[in-house]
């Protein structure tokens, strides 16, 4: 289940990865499609980002006893993430990815009662969490079940209780709870967070009234978190970290894929908050991981290594 933590700075994470199966061609899914076996999930997107960059990373959850929970661990394992896994009689978590359009596609989640939505308390090693650098929680893994939402409550208390850093993506999903629900189980962890990544809509379910992204970072800082990064896609991003604002323009690239971009800012940002960058270091790095996410396939596959941030800058088609 356990593999021993990398002894350098390093990144802890939990939550669900699914197997992803995604339309390789535009059109509904029908018989005869042709799909793409891959893997994906919020919290390990931002593990692999991060140890692309050279960074240390631990994801922690809970897979199927299957041929694709052996895909889960063999993937991350491949990409440098420690993972401390328990395997489950129940499935591993699948996603279906259908490109209805060449612009528009669906998701379709099959996440109840599989593996990754049977995470307990009892899941997290404490000596792994409290080890860690930085802790990173998502708001998908508490929309997943009250197990689930008990292991990042479980996780939450043993950083708090050890001086890690915790960050966290609010990432709501409305397939999985109500604005309602996610906004009365995301506001106790926003309280005991370091730092908080958001798009606008997302900030605005915590700080309802404030409009534009100074209101909107003020008010996530003003519920007890030092730092506040809001999202802004094509308009990059907008931060408040220790009271200082902090503006950052996204890289200009041609979008292939959104899906994977937050992930892939948060990775950027947080491998070089573990490598001692300062903020706006942290904000150009994160920037280019978004803009390598979206102009390239899959959730992670695109991200690059840290040799390789320095591609965007060039405008042939050819670097020789």
């Amino acid at each position: 289940m356990s593999a021993p933590p990398p002894v350098e700075p390093y990144l802890v994470t939990l939550g669900d990865v699914l197997a992803v199966m995604a339309a390789r061609e535009p059109g509904p899914f029908a018989l005869g499609t042709a799909l793409r076996l891959g893997i994906a999930g919020a919290e390990s997107n931002v593990a692999v980002g991060v140890s692309r960059l050279g960074g240390s990373a631990t994801w922690i959850g809970r897979v199927g006893d299957d041929e694709l929970g052996d895909l889960v661990l063999r993937e991350l394992r491949a990409e440098g993430v420690t993972t401390v896994a328990a395997r489950d009689s129940a499935p591993t978590s699948l996603l279906l990815k259908e490109r209805r359009t060449s612009t528009h596609s669906r998701t379709r989640y099959y996440r109840t009662h599989t593996a990754g939505a049977r995470l307990t308390a009892d899941d997290i090693p404490e000596h792994v969490v409290a080890g860690a650098a930085v802790l990173h929680i998502t708001g998908i893994t508490p929309a997943l079940g009250n197990g689930p939402a008990a292991a990042v409550t479980r996780a939450v208390d043993i950083a708090a209780a050890a001086g890690v850093t915790i960050s966290l993506d609010i990432n709501y999903r409305s397939l999985l709870w109500s604005e309602a629900e996610a906004r009365q189980s995301l506001l106790p962890l926003i309280r005991r967070s370091d730092l908080v990544f958001a798009g606008p809509h997302e900030a605005a379910l915590v700080v309802p009234g404030a409009d534009g992204a100074e209101e909107l970072a003020e008010g996530v800082c003003d519920l007890g978190p030092g730092g506040a990064v809001i999202k802004l896609g094509a308009d990059g991003a907008y931060a408040l970290l220790d009271g200082r604002p902090h503006r950052q323009p996204a890289v200009p690239v041609q979008v292939h894929d959104s899906v994977g971009a937050g992930d892939a800012f948060a990775a950027g940002y947080l491998a070089e908050l573990l490598a001692g960058e300062p903020p706006q270091r942290r904000l150009a790095t994160a920037a280019l991981l978004g803009a390598f996410a979206v102009s390239t396939a899959g959730d992670w596959e695109g991200l690059p290594r840290r040799s390789e941030l320095g591609l965007l800058d060039h405008h042939d088609d050819i670097v020789r």
